[in-house]
């Protein structure tokens, strides 16, 4: 996509583009003025209709530029003791339709995604398959990118994930899958099996240690915990909250966006926007910070100055060494949504608030994460079933059922709910 740039130095305008795998960075001598501005970003929306179409011609728009003869023949492979590769007409490059693959999926992204994926357009796929035909792609091109992918180094130098390895080979055989199909190929990214991935850590607080984290966090920190420990929000919807969004009337707040580097977003799906009951503690949190919350702010978790909370400096500077006080095994804050969703569960709350809570659209993610954290899903002696096949038998008799304090002691809230309903119903009923 080619975008318009103003260098710093001079101040003139310049086109920043990719055009078969390659960065293209073409200057002008226009300054930045807003005419100027105009005529060149209409001059860019041109070559991105043409990349799009297919028909751009590098020449076409820059006949001067020395980039010229280096697209004169761009089936050529970089390196000169590689054969030249057999070119199919009929279809475009990966590039070219990347690109309108992109420009076609646009509309349905949310803005972040949209920067994510052109980023892996740009730092990983064109590179190495931007400028092979469609054609062209095998299977041996695929697993040879996924090998030299599995090598580069991430963060802290350490190699790339295997769930990052998958995502950027979903992507890749998202687009090749649809190219493909529209130019009657047989894709080569079918069949390849993805990674296998090392299961993300849940290392979930107690109750007792949540208690300790508020009560020793610094002070203007104390809400910000008390909140997001017992929520379950998510890093970027604790910081995008705005007091436009707390009602203590409906005693509810609305998770409506997201805070991040990057500025103001979305939520990370369409159920994750979400609207949670508040409970006593919380909303205490809420009802202090407000009173302590700078005139005129509209964030209801802030720094001295009225920004948002910056997740890296929060991270860093107050959780980190907040653990390391406590002498509690580092994990990242992300960690306090698994404490909030173990205790909810923990506590017998029907799974499925849970869920809306957390802002899941099903009950899957909790019993495949959380299962073994909570002991009323995990226990293995049988009581609590037996305990409501007893409730089941006694009602069959039209009689009051008897539950032995131990059965009764075992069973989850839900359970006990059931029965005393079932207890109501037959006072009723006699």
């Amino acid at each position: 996509m080619a975008k318009v740039r103003v260098r710093p130095e001079t101040g003139n305008l310049y086109f920043d583009f990719s055009y078969r795998g390659v960065r293209c960075r073409e200057q002008t001598l226009l300054l930045d003025t807003p005419a100027n501005r105009k005529s060149v970003e209409a001059m860019a929306t041109r070559i991105k209709r043409e990349m799009a179409k297919g028909t751009f011609e590098y020449q076409a728009f820059f006949p001067d530029s020395p980039r010229v003869k280096s697209f004169e023949n761009p089936q050529l492979k970089a390196e000169s003791n590689k054969p030249i590769e057999q070119i199919d007409p009929q279809t475009p490059t990966f590039s070219e339709f990347a690109d309108l693959w992109y420009l076609e999926s646009e509309p349905r992204w949310r803005k972040q995604y949209r920067e994510a994926m052109r980023q892996t357009l740009d730092r990983f796929l064109f590179p190495y398959f931007g400028t092979k035909n469609l054609a062209n792609i095998t299977r041996a091109d695929l697993l040879g990118f996924r090998a030299e992918i599995a090598k580069r180094k991430g963060r802290a130098g350490q190699t790339i994930s295997g769930k990052r390895i998958n995502k950027l080979m979903a992507q890749l055989k998202a687009i090749l899958e649809e190219g493909c199909d529209r130019y009657g190929l047989n894709s080569p990214g079918r069949g390849i099996k993805p990674l296998k991935q090392k299961r993300a850590d849940v290392l979930p607080f107690t109750l007792e240690e949540v208690d300790v984290l508020v009560a020793t966090v610094r002070k203007d920190y104390q809400h910000y915990l008390q909140v997001r420990l017992l929520t379950g929000l998510r890093t970027g919807e604790a910081n995008g909250l705005q007091w436009i969004d707390i009602d203590f009337k409906a005693n509810t707040l609305c998770v409506a966006r997201t805070m991040s580097r990057n500025g103001d977003g979305e939520t990370k799906t369409d159920d994750s926007r979400r609207t949670i009951v508040m409970v006593p503690q919380v909303r205490a949190a809420l009802q202090q910070q407000k009173a302590n919350s700078l005139e005129g702010c509209p964030w209801v978790f802030h720094s001295s100055h009225g920004n948002p909370v910056d997740v890296v400096n929060f991270t860093n500077r107050v959780w980190y060494p907040l653990l390391r006080h406590l002498d509690l095994k580092k994990r990242p804050p992300y960690q306090m949504r698994h404490t909030a969703a173990t205790l909810m569960l923990a506590a017998g709350e029907n799974p499925e608030w849970v869920a809306s809570v957390l802002g899941h659209s099903t009950t899957e993610m909790l019993f495949r994460v959380y299962s073994r954290f909570v002991p009323n899903l995990t226990r293995n002696d049988g009581l609590a079933f037996t305990g409501l096949l007893n409730a089941h038998s006694e009602t069959d008799k039209k009689e009051m059922p008897t539950v032995s304090a131990e059965v009764l002691a075992s069973l989850t809230l839900a359970q006990k709910n059931s029965l005393l309903a079932e207890l109501t119903r037959q006072i009723q009923n006699k």
